[in-house]
């Protein structure tokens, strides 16, 4: 079983820096594209960033240039460092995994974690 365990969201203001981790646990998986989501209050979840395995990345326009996605393998770990931030950015932030173990692909996806900024 594959468990994704978020961490770093919080308020800042306006201009100001968050960096989000998001860690799996477990074994004998492969993580193939590690990805971010936001959803705001009365909007649907939206792709911010994808990371591939090759570590090709892709983001969304409303990010680009602000956002920047990592991934670590051997920690099985991806970041999302993101500055500076606006007041639009406020959302809960999921991150999302898609894993192959035992011949099955299987997205995974985080608890959430809110990112509040002020303006």
């Amino acid at each position: 079983q594959v468990q994704l365990v978020e961490s770093g969201g919080g308020l800042v203001q306006a201009g100001g820096s968050l960096r989000l981790s998001c860690a799996a646990s477990g074994s004998s998986f492969r993580i193939d594209t590690m990805s971010w989501y936001r959803q705001a209050p009365g909007k649907q979840r939206e792709l911010v960033a994808t990371i591939t395995s090759g570590g090709l990345t892709n983001y969304a326009d409303s990010v680009k240039g602000r956002f920047t996605i990592s991934r670590d393998n051997v920690k099985k770990t991806v970041y999302l460092q993101m500055i500076p931030l606006k007041a639009d950015d406020t959302a809960v932030y999921y991150c999302d995994m898609l894993v192959s173990a035992f011949g099955i692909r299987k997205h995974y996806w985080g608890q959430g974690t809110q990112v509040t900024v002020s303006s």
